[in-house]
């Protein structure tokens, strides 16, 4: 099955009570047995649930994964993978990465005795001066979040499996629309599916996908135990917005090719990150591991300055400021100060997520009056 006709049935089968094309939205918490342990294979719903369980079929098909798990939100899902570890291990991560997944590993998980690295992964091979024997875990993001730096999945594979470590790629800004890591040899997919997933920023939702069942059933297992599911409402909404993803993605990457060209023109911008661009490091890497680029950049305002980056997003109309992304509409953020806020200045500027950093996620509409609008900004 293709991926475009997958959006829309991949791991899906008709209601089996009275055929409904949309898997119903099962708002109950326990279901009827018939003796103790006799049951049609729910019992209660945070173990599982029929809504929950068709979203988590298409998430896994969408990633060709085997096994799909959904969670409350992306950091639930994050939270989920770090209970694989224990006490005195020790996870690789990118030092460019989302200011709320460096939040959870610095001020949760550190405290519980699990070690840190966050590192440069332009090139892969520095992976490998950080790995030792307490090494489980190498943590990536790509496209990373915000400069858009790209990193070699297959390269990166390589050394987990060398090492026998696991590999998880936070796979939101691709999608697997643009790039499917269990493919690449990624042991775990994770997505924040408030973005793209769902498409129409109306849930707050998390994803994992794998391939493995031994590590799909201890995955399961805190899940359950955890608890941090999310609800029939948000899996039928995420259910709704797969059934779009394929379309609304090459939009998106329309879209975002167009704002970024005439970006980079423009007079009064210094920088704009997109892994589009020739002379983007490692753009021949994405346009290995990907189909395109996607509708996420961002850019600095020549002069680096922060008043004037703020100026200009106060100054958008279609633009929304706003946190997330992802949506049908086209947002913009201040990483600094709202997605990036809890990273240490000295640690974000280190990376280049300076004060004046303006993030943009470009949505799908009509590109003429994006462009547009951006120009009046600038002016």
């Amino acid at each position: 099955m293709k991926f475009n006709t997958k959006t829309i049935h991949g791991g899906q089968k008709p209601d089996p009570a009275y055929g409904a094309v949309m898997p119903p939205i099962y708002q109950t918490s326990t279901y009827v047995q018939t003796t103790p342990g006799g049951h049609k294979g729910f019992a209660y719903s945070r173990t599982h649930n029929p809504t929950r369980q068709a979203l988590e079929n298409a998430f896994a098909s969408l990633e060709n994964g085997e096994f799909g798990l959904a969670f409350g939100s992306g950091l639930a899902a994050i939270d989920a993978v770090m209970k694989l570890l224990k006490p005195g291990d020790e996870v690789i991560s990118t030092n460019d990465l989302y200011g709320g997944t460096y939040r959870l590993f610095t001020k949760i998980f550190e405290s519980f005795g699990i070690k840190f690295h966050f590192i440069g992964m332009h090139n892969a091979a520095n992976i490998e001066n950080y790995i030792n024997t307490n090494t489980k875990l190498i943590w990536v993001e790509t496209p990373t979040n915000p400069m858009m730096n790209i990193i070699d999945i297959v390269a990166t594979s390589k050394i987990a499996k060398k090492h026998n470590v696991l590999l998880a790629i936070d796979n939101t800004f691709a999608t697997p629309y643009l790039q499917r890591p269990l493919d690449l040899g990624a042991d775990i997919v994770m997505h924040s599916a408030t973005k793209y997933l769902g498409g129409h920023s109306d849930l707050v939702m998390g994803a994992l996908v794998v391939k493995e069942k031994a590590l799909a059933d201890r995955l399961y297992f805190i899940q359950n135990a955890s608890g941090a599911i999310c609800g029939p409402q948000d899996a039928f909404l995420a259910l709704r917005g797969i059934k779009t993803l394929h379309i609304r993605m090459q939009r998106h990457c329309e879209n975002g090719k167009a704002v970024a060209e005439y970006l980079v023109t423009h007079p009064k911008i210094e920088k704009v990150y997109w892994p589009g661009f020739e002379n983007h490091p490692n753009h021949d890497i994405a346009k290995s591991q990907m189909r395109d680029f996607g509708g996420m950049i961002s850019f600095v305002a020549k002069g680096n300055n922060f008043n004037e980056a703020i100026k200009i997003i106060e100054n958008l109309k279609i633009f929304t400021l706003a946190e997330s992304l992802g949506g049908v509409e086209s947002l913009a953020g201040h990483p600094a100060s709202m997605t990036h806020a809890s990273i240490p200045k000295e640690e974000r500027e280190k990376i280049g997520v300076v004060d004046s950093l303006i993030r943009l996620s470009v949505g799908i509409e009509d590109e003429e009056d994006l462009i547009n609008d951006l120009k009046q900004a600038l002016a």
